[in-house]
């Protein structure tokens, strides 16, 4: 009976600090996040927009041109020309600015 006392004081110990472990875990996280979403913020007021992509963070594709396909045959003399989806934009029409990585601003 002094053993299974003795592992139930150790099991709720090991518990007690996995726990607190997660809980101070997701505290630094959401403290992390608030800070960077703070500092994000503060820096978007005072930059200036991007000029490559209006200050939106994207363009239309360059290769499909916003279609989202491409034509595309492996022959170099084709028979029929295949539509297939667009390997830069992965079919969404649009790319991120790599100007400014997608923020819109400096």
């Amino acid at each position: 009976m002094g053993v299974h006392r003795a592992f139930r004081a150790f099991l709720v110990a090991g518990v007690t600090v996995v726990g607190g472990m997660i809980a101070l875990s997701m505290a630094t996280s959401v403290t992390l996040n608030v800070i960077r979403s703070a500092t994000e913020s503060k820096r978007k007021k005072s930059a200036t927009p991007c000029q490559p992509c209006r200050g939106k963070g994207f363009y239309l594709c360059r290769l499909c041109k916003g279609n989202t396909t491409i034509e595309w045959s492996p022959l170099y003399d084709p028979i029929a020309i295949n539509p297939c989806l667009c390997p830069t934009c992965d079919g969404h029409g649009v790319q991120r600015c790599l100007n400014c990585l997608g923020k819109g601003y400096f």
